[in-house]
């Protein structure tokens, strides 16, 4: 089943080669640069190649569906396809006689994101002698540097240092610096001979700057470890080092997103996605590879306000569904190479068959773990699904909450916290996300929950419940009337530090353990006065009543700035991860019963009545 859904998959698309290849994802040849002379002046263009946010994935294949992957834009993903698109254009160079073979880079979040990362941090970890299925297909493609993405260090620093030795190229992070010397503690930047023949070689330094919130949401793990200073301060220290050290062109592959903003608010002093004002404000970058964000960027420009010069900045978007190429047109001047003009773009991966070489190098690990996945843990009495979760209450998130308030209230026994009421939060991470009546897989439950986050449980008053949950209700726009509405009219509403509108993964909705905690969300209000009749067990909460809440570390540590969450007292935190807790739960009972803990706590009302929502 798995080799024949994979391998249909590597060859459902005719395997075209060289400029085909290129001509079918998108490729544009950038226009020549007009100063361009003759003999020793003439330009030499330097191609670099990007991904960023590749998050484990190397085939074309959707674990929680266990089938191909596929989205509303028909994206393909993973290694195995973005291989493709480099050996075309590594090929495509080659018939140039006079062309420097190109760069590859990886801008961050490699080895965390599916269940074949998983597998090998947690299941069969590779601190055990395996080789990590990235850095195996990474190799075999030949990049040349990979900066630190912040989900590099959610499995601990063991399985990170050793996914370093196994990688055949460096992983930069100039910012990831030791707690006490401030020195950094991952190469900071990396000097590359590009051959020009004909010609003196091109000198280029690529700089690696990791995002600053790692020290919020893997506190656990950096804590007295690791420091991360911010994304500009580090460049201006190490840009002009870069350049000291011999780099005609200096390139920054840099774990964060284009427009200046942070999802931690004030926790941090230094913001999370800073890319454009480093670019802006820092001397001597001629390119930025951007990761973290998640968007397609073909090509940003903008102008250093010291320098005057221009900055070419993009962002292939994520999971390998997109190649960024950079091309910097170079001339000899005074015995130097100097960037003369710069441009970028996309290759859209699913144009291509997936690399036969890749494929064959993983096929194992692959297989192996769409066998873990699938293998039956328990039953369900009842199907349920996460499809209408971000808009009426469901056994879906029901169910992460009653696992997550449980494992909470048995470990507090004999503390001084045992007879404090439990509640627990969850959000909507994946809509798709459903456990079916009948068999329940390990894959029917992790696609509950998607991401690697593990277990706290903090105290915090009514008062604060009650912010928290206004806060979290800013997702919804305004609206009046019972509808129905488009869901697409009620979710997901901007707010400053989200312009593009709210993701699900920061609107949380709260429950009770041992008791109901009910509420309703009137959308006719505006944000920050939406929360009404807010009760524990059929009683009014009051302001000074206290509370034992269940949240996972990215919430606990700041991740989405809700209030209070991050400086409450933390009670409980044994680092256990909230998924795995969920298919223990499952294996343990062999059943689950949506009727032991699903019920209708909370509702959206407008103006006080109910409305209706529609997907």
């Amino acid at each position: 089943m798995t080799d024949s859904g994979e391998r249909t998959t590597m060859t459902r698309r005719t395997a075209i080669g060289g400029a085909a290849a290129l001509a079918a994802a998108g490729f544009q040849a950038a226009p020549a640069y007009a100063g361009s002379g003759h003999g020793h002046d003439k330009t030499v263009r330097l191609s670099v190649l990007g991904t960023t946010d590749l998050h484990g994935n190397v085939f074309n294949w959707d674990y929680f569906k266990n089938a191909e992957y596929d989205d509303s834009a028909h994206n393909d993903i993973g290694l195995a396809k973005i291989s493709t698109l480099v050996t075309a254009y590594r090929e495509q160079l080659a018939k140039d006689r006079h062309a420097p073979r190109p760069l590859l880079l990886d801008a961050g979040d490699t080895i965390q994101g599916t269940p074949l990362s998983y597998y090998f941090a947690k299941i069969e970890p590779i601190t055990g002698g395996h080789i990590h299925p990235m850095a195996a297909a990474m190799n075999a493609i030949g990049y040349d540097a990979a900066a630190l993405g912040n989900h590099e260090f959610n499995y601990g620093l063991d399985i990170l240092r050793r996914f370093q030795q196994q990688l055949k190229f460096p992983l930069l992070g100039a910012n990831a610096q030791d707690w006490t010397t401030g020195l950094p503690v991952f190469p900071p930047y990396v000097l590359k001979k590009v051959h020009v023949p004909g010609r003196a070689p091109i000198t280029v330094g690529i700089l690696g700057l990791t995002n600053p919130g790692t020290a919020i949401w893997d506190k656990a793990v950096v804590e007295n470890k690791i420091k991360f200073g911010g994304i500009v301060e580090l460049a201006k220290l190490w840009v002009p080092r870069v350049r000291k050290a011999g780099a005609d062109v200096v390139i920054v592959s840099a774990h964060s997103g284009m427009e200046t903003s942070s999802s931690y608010g004030d926790a941090l002093p230094v913001p999370e996605n800073a890319s454009i004002l480093m670019a802006e404000t820092v001397p001597g970058i001629d390119a930025v590879l951007v990761g973290h964000a998640h968007q397609e960027i073909p090509e940003r420009l903008v102008t250093n306000k010291v320098t005057g010069e221009q900055v070419v900045l993009t962002e292939p978007l994520k999971w390998g569904m997109r190649l960024s190429v950079i091309d910097l047109d170079l001339q000899h001047v005074r015995g130097c190479w100097k960037v003369v003009s710069r441009h970028s773009q996309v290759l859209n991966a699913n144009t291509v068959a997936a690399d036969p070489k890749v494929v064959d190098v993983l096929q194992k690990d692959h297989d192996k773990v769409v066998g873990y996945v699938n293998s039956k843990i328990g039953t369900c009495k009842e199907a349920m699904s996460a499809a209408t979760a971000p808009w009426e209450d469901t056994a879906a998130l029901d169910f992460i909450n009653f696992v997550q308030a449980d494992a909470v209230s048995k470990a507090l026994a004999g503390t001084p916290q045992a007879d404090l009421p439990v509640l627990a939060i969850a959000a909507p991470f994946n809509r798709a996300a459903k456990i079916p009546a009948g068999d329940v897989s390990v894959r029917d439950v992790a696609g509950l929950y998607i991401f690697d986050n593990t277990l706290l449980g903090v105290t915090m008053t009514g008062v604060q419940i009650k912010a928290y949950l206004e806060f979290s209700a800013r997702y919804y726009k305004q609206v009046s009337g019972p509808g129905p509405f488009p869901s697409s009219e009620v979710t997901n509403a901007p707010t400053p530090t989200a312009p593009p509108g709210t993701p699900d993964y920061n609107y949380d909705v709260m429950g009770g353990l041992a008791k109901p905690l009910t509420y309703k969300i009137d959308i006719a209000n505006a944000a920050g006065s939406r929360i009404l009749d807010l009760q524990y067990g059929g009683v009014a909460v009051t302001d000074d009543q206290q509370f034992v809440v269940a949240v996972n570390n990215y919430r606990q540590s700041g991740g989405g700035n809700f209030p209070h969450v991050s400086k409450a007292p933390v009670v409980y935190n044994r680092q256990v991860e909230i998924r795995q807790l969920m298919i223990d739960y499952v294996t343990a009972t062999g059943e689950v019963d949506p009727a032991a803990f699903h019920t209708t706590d909370w509702s959206l009302v407008s103006n006080g009545a109910p409305i209706v929502v529609n997907p």
